[in-house]
This record gives structure tokens, C-alpha cells and sequence, in this order.
């Protein structure tokens, strides 16, 4: 089975703590990384990635009006961020230090 934060790019574990903060519909989380980032992602970046997390049952999804449809993360998906910030700490925890050691 496939890990949220494989540490090959950051979008599915920041997609899926989007999630748990309740942004809730594709759109949702177009906007805040945009917001956050300065540019929107295309729905052919995030669908995939609501697609990979729901079959790893990290999200539900119940449609809402229309099309659109929520999600919603899982006590699968909560554990999931929860071992995946811990990598990412891990992995990154020093960066402040080291990204002033290159400034000089």
C-alpha cells in the first residue's frame, strides 16, 4: 500500500491535512493552495490525488449539490497525517539551521 507522504512530493499529505482542516470539496483545496502557493492547481493535479487518497481509504467522499462532492478524512487518514508529519519532522526539523549555514 502506497504512503501518504512517500517523500517524492508533498501534495497528497498537504491535500489530505486540507481535508482534516475542513476544506472539504476539490475546489476548497484548489483555492487554499493557491492562497498558500500563489498559483491554482489544475483539476488534473488535485482529482488524482483525492482518487489515490480515498482508495487508500484515507478520505470518504459524500456528494454534495450537483457534482460536487465533500471529503472527509478517516480515522485511516488521521493516522496517516499523524505518521506522516512525524517523517516529516523527522526528515526536516533542522532546515532552519542548515538554510542559515548556506545564507552566509
Amino acid at each position: 500500500m502506497k504512503k501518504c507522504c512517500d517523500m517524492k512530493g508533498f501534495l497528497s499529505f498537504t491535500v489530505l491535512r486540507l481535508i482534516r482542516d475542513g476544506h472539504g470539496t476539490g475546489e476548497e483545496i484548489r483555492q487554499e493552495l493557491k492562497k498558500r502557493k500563489g498559483s491554482k492547481p489544475s483539476p488534473g493535479t488535485i482529482y488524482p490525488v483525492l482518487k489515490m487518497l480515498h482508495k487508500n481509504c484515507w478520505i470518504e467522499e459524500k456528494k454534495a449539490k450537483g457534482k460536487e462532492r465533500r471529503y472527509k478524512t478517516t480515522q485511516k487518514g488521521k493516522k496517516e497525517i499523524e505518521n506522516a508529519t512525524k517523517k516529516f519532522i523527522a526528515l526536516f526539523f533542522d532546515m532552519e539551521e542548515e538554510f542559515e549555514k548556506w545564507k552566509r
